[in-house]
């Protein structure tokens, strides 16, 4: 496969994942980084990387809009829950596994 076919590909690939994102409000964040170890935040702050690394500019807060399809804010207050103990001892299991050696 040639890399312009690949990058076409990853980048559909990509949107569909945030419009599921999207549409699956009822998925916790906080669940998102218990199972999987990363959350539409960490979606956020790898797109507002990968447009610094070609010299777009872009705040956190754009970034944010950009995979919520809102503004963070927007979207908490609609959406957000408050996490249980359990849920953020989940998390931070999850978060140490993610760190590199």
């Amino acid at each position: 496969m040639d890399e312009q076919t690949r990058t076409e590909l990853e980048a559909a690939a990509f949107r569909r994942l945030l419009s599921h994102l999207r549409h699956r409000t009822d998925v916790q964040n906080i669940d998102l980084m218990g199972l999987g170890g990363f959350c539409r935040n960490c979606l956020a702050d790898w797109y507002r990387d990968a447009a610094a690394d070609r010299g777009i500019p872009m705040d956190k807060d754009a970034a944010r809009t950009h995979i919520y399809g809102m503004p963070y804010t927007e979207f908490k207050e609609k959406h957000q829950t408050k996490a249980s103990p359990e849920q953020l001892q989940r998390m931070e299991e999850s978060v140490a596994r993610n760190k590199k050696s």
